[in-house]
């Protein structure tokens, strides 16, 4: 079944907390994103892991091989269950990350940072959610459905677990990569919810039904009554779907 992953983007790691234990027995993932790593750092993904929650670290790395694969050491190392890079960096980008991807995950568990052996999954970032035709500063862009499938399919062929990409393009994903090809969906919006900045939005019902394995939604939990029963609902319709 898919799982929901709640983005606990708060600008420091108090409120973060706060948020994450109104939320433990809800949903088992959470995300942790540009701005709250950049003011809290590692200790905030250690605060999160010790609640129990699986983590999502949502850097999006994007360099050169070397510095790429030392940034995905450290997060494994770290202890998180999750990362990713931007699918534009390349083969040489995406192996440097699997190796730096594996050589946390054993010096993580050497040092007791880290539960097990098993290395983070590594998810590549195919084009933004809050993206859409014309966005793209290229005057011979491809449509959004033909760049992700296209960087889908050369991000498979790297030999990382998935990618990140709109649930308006999943199914096409999952066609093209096989069933096992991981899809997490950012841009979940139950039909309820407001607009914001995210353009390639989908329900979690519709996300689930194209083949999402991981849905990412963040403040129509966070900004909620009940944070613990907007996450719930939002579960509870993953499951029917």
């Amino acid at each position: 079944m898919a799982e929901l992953v709640v983005a606990l983007d708060y600008p420091d790691g108090a409120s973060a907390l706060t948020m994450a234990r109104s939320l433990r027995g809800a949903v088992p993932w959470v995300k942790v994103g540009l701005e709250l790593f950049t003011a809290e750092g590692p200790a905030v993904v250690t605060g999160l892991k010790d609640l129990g929650f699986r983590v999502f670290l949502d850097m999006k790395f994007f360099d050169i091989p070397n510095t790429v694969r030392g940034a995905t050491r450290s997060a494994a190392r770290l202890g998180v269950d999750m990362v990713n890079i931007h699918a534009l960096g390349g083969e040489r980008m995406a192996r440097a990350a699997l190796e730096g991807c594996a050589e946390g995950c054993a010096e993580g568990f050497a040092k007791g940072t880290r539960a097990d052996q098993e290395p983070p999954l590594l998810l590549a970032v195919t084009m933004l959610t809050s993206m859409a035709a014309g966005d793209l500063p290229l005057e011979c862009a491809p449509p959004p459905s033909e760049m992700v499938l296209d960087l889908a399919v050369k991000a498979k062929q790297y030999g990382v677990n998935g990618v990140v990409c709109s649930g308006l393009e999943v199914e096409a994903v999952k066609k093209a990569c096989g069933g096992r090809f991981i899809c997490l969906t950012p841009g979940i919006r139950p039909a309820s919810a407001g607009g914001d900045d995210q353009r390639r939005v989908v329900t979690p019902a519709q996300a689930v039904r194209s083949g999402s394995d991981y849905l990412v939604v963040g403040r129509p939990i966070t900004g909620a009554a009940s944070p613990a029963d907007a996450a719930l609902v939002i579960v509870e319709e993953i499951r029917s779907a």
